[in-house]
């Protein structure tokens, strides 16, 4: 579904010392979270990349809570955890005098190493414009929050997780521009093509107008008419060329029995055989008369009218002939 905000990870350490590297927090006792929690294989590898691991530090697994705890009496010199922004627990430590936060005056560098990271910077006062937290601008790094879903869920439930999305984190915030979130290109993750859509055009008429357990049923009827309309439209095209198919074919049966009366004038006849090659000609003529030829097929009926005179008329030319004799 796209990435959908910020993860800003915060470092804080005794007032007592002052800290502007985090190379600084060898030997020391950092809180980075509980053991599996999700905030701490990144925050691990940061610190690897400074030469700080478990081998020269001690890395504690405290909750958010139990390491402000242990900051304030002493049982722990630093904590490297993400907090969000309107964090009451993140509001504390930055007015409590035991606590400092380190700006990461390397956080490029480390947008390098780790190409998933970003470079933030919080504006002085920011947080509080009245006290002026913080005292100065802030760097720091963070990560990016990802909604991932299963290829097989339904594409209703897209667009609601969709629009659920863009009302909850397309507003303007310190850190982003109204409409920076969700952000549709994703390095690590495809992303979905009805949120990608739903992202760039809005919300489908269906669902703009209709509610959502109506636009299910209103989609499925959708489908069955335009399935029915390309089954049945190519139908409506293809039956006047069938239907002048027919009467073709039933006057070139027409044509077929005037050219066998024909080929036998070409013989030698005998009187009763004129009497039924005329018989035979009467019978085809009532024939061309029962078909009822629409008015749009007239040219190939007059022609095969046409064509049954000109036997005729050499039918009685041959009869004529033989009185003759």
């Amino acid at each position: 579904m796209g990435r959908i905000n910020y993860q800003v990870y915060w470092l804080f350490y005794s007032a007592a010392e002052t800290i502007t590297d985090l190379r600084q927090l060898k030997g020391k006792r950092i809180a980075l979270g509980p053991e599996g929690s999700g905030q701490r294989p990144l925050t691990e590898k940061i610190l690897e990349v400074s030469g700080v691991t478990d081998e020269n530090t001690t890395l504690v697994g405290l909750s958010a809570q139990d390491a402000v705890n242990g900051i304030n009496d002493g049982t722990i010199d630093a904590m490297f955890l993400p907090f969000a922004l309107d964090s009451p627990i993140l509001r504390s430590l930055l007015a409590n005098p035991r606590a400092r936060p380190m700006s990461f005056t390397e956080a490029e560098a480390l947008t390098r190493i780790f190409p998933y990271l970003v470079r933030l910077v919080l504006p002085r006062g920011v947080v509080d414009f009245e006290r002026i937290v913080p005292s100065t601008d802030m760097i720091l790094i963070a990560a990016s929050n990802v909604v991932l879903v299963r290829k097989d869920i339904h594409p209703a439930i897209i667009d609601l997780l969709a629009r659920a999305i863009m009302e909850t984190h397309g507003k303007p915030g310190p850190f982003q521009q109204a409409g920076e979130f969700p952000k549709p290109n994703d390095p690590e993750y495809p992303v979905s093509e009805s949120a990608l859509d739903f992202y760039k055009n809005g919300p489908t008429f269906l669902n703009r107008y209709m509610p959502f357990w109506m636009t299910n049923y209103a989609r499925r009827l959708i489908a069955v008419v335009a399935a029915v309309i390309a089954i049945v439209l190519p139908l409506f095209s293809y039956a006047p060329k069938g239907y002048k198919w027919l009467v073709n074919e039933r006057l070139n049966a027409m044509y077929r029995r005037l050219r066998r009366i024909e080929a036998r004038l070409q013989h030698d006849v005998t009187a009763a055989d004129v009497s039924a090659l005329e018989a035979d000609l009467d019978g085809v003529d009532r024939a061309i008369h029962s078909l009822a030829v629409p008015m749009r097929y007239s040219d190939v009926y007059f022609s095969v009218k046409s064509h049954l005179d000109l036997v005729r008329t050499r039918i009685g030319s041959r009869r004529a002939e033989m009185a003759a004799r």
